[in-house]
């Protein structure tokens, strides 16, 4: 037990059976902080914040990934710097956050996500000790909560982002100025879920939402599980004394380029259906094979990593510092940080 652990074992964080070998829980360095150890009015009030500045700075490669995926071969951008260099030169900095005020309202999604994973690990640790099955249900089960509430956000906000100045890259074109403020403003929003409604109805805001649930249900599903993995391997690498936010902060963006080379494929299908309006998972992957075959399940792939890579870092490091700062107060002197 860490020095400071309280004795009322109603407060106390269950140590781990090290006696068994082959139990992963059993050689577990880190403590995981769990739902029934936090404040949760700190909780809430701190992780709205985070997510908040997360979102601004990532957004813009989430953009540059959307249009990347969409676009037929290489016709407008070469790749992620390509495509960051035209969008900045066409309509300089506000061109790389067209939809974000939009985006703004998964925060909703967002608290709804990591509350229905700390939940479900709590229910699940009734019937099962193992962190990976624990980790493999809460992370499939609050993406499918949040995506159900993310899905009608993510159509509207994809179809802003792929309104440009030139070629037309989406089903839908806003009327209008692009310039300046017209870029954010609420007009241009109300204008493309009048031309979702009048084209699809009220069905067109769940448009792709199965490929949703078959991009993000495993790909949480496989990244909780992994970044756990690795943050074990990499504890049992580096010093005791070592913090154990160092190797949590590594083991984040690992855990997320596995994810995403395994859930590439459907990201880049769901971005279609989202945006070009198909409406069969089926016919949109012949499709893409047809015109550019296996490799086109790839796309976007880098800018997704890059995108993940940084955004990891502050989610692993912002997240696992909001269960610290939302601890009990009883429980603050029991972990090492």
């Amino acid at each position: 037990m860490a020095r400071g652990m309280p004795e009322d074992p109603e407060l106390a964080v269950q140590e781990p059976d090290r006696r068994s070998p082959g139990n992963m829980e059993g050689k577990r360095n880190i403590q995981i902080i769990e739902w029934e150890h936090l404040d949760k009015k700190k909780f809430y009030v701190f992780g709205v914040a985070m997510t908040m500045m997360i979102r601004v700075s990532v957004y813009p490669f989430t953009l540059i990934r959307t249009r990347l995926q969409v676009q037929k071969g290489k016709s407008l951008y070469h790749g992620t710097f390509d495509a960051f260099v035209k969008i900045l030169r066409a309509d300089g900095v506000t061109g790389l956050y067209r939809g974000f005020l939009v985006n703004t309202f998964t925060l909703i999604s967002g608290q709804c996500y990591v509350t229905t994973y700390e939940l479900t690990r709590k229910f699940v640790a009734d019937y099962s000790q193992s962190n990976t099955v624990k980790s493999l249900v809460a992370g499939g089960s609050a993406s499918l909560v949040a995506q159900s509430i993310t899905v009608p956000i993510d159509v509207v906000s994809q179809h802003l982002m792929m309104q440009r100045k030139g070629e037309k890259m989406g089903r839908f074109q806003v009327r209008g100025n692009l310039e300046g403020q017209g870029l954010i403003a609420f007009g241009q929003t109300k204008d493309i879920i009048r031309q979702i409604l009048r084209a699809d109805g009220l069905r067109g805001f769940y448009r792709g939402y199965v490929a949703s649930l078959l991009t993000y249900i495993p790909n949480s599903a496989v990244w909780w599980p992994f970044y756990h993995f690795y943050a074990e391997q990499l504890s049992r690498l580096c010093p005791q004394e070592c913090p154990h936010i160092v190797f949590q902060a590594i083991s984040g963006p690992l855990a997320a380029a596995t994810a995403s080379v395994l859930t590439n494929p459907m990201d880049v299908i769901r971005t279609r259906v989202q945006v070009e309006g198909k409406s069969s998972i089926i016919l949109t992957f012949r499709q893409l094979m047809a015109e550019e075959g296996p490799w086109g399940l790839m796309k976007g792939l880098s800018a997704r990593i890059i995108s993940a890579t940084p955004s990891t870092i502050v989610i692993v490091v912002g997240y696992e510092s909001l269960k610290k700062l939302s601890l009990r107060p009883e429980l603050v002197d029991s972990r090492h940080w």
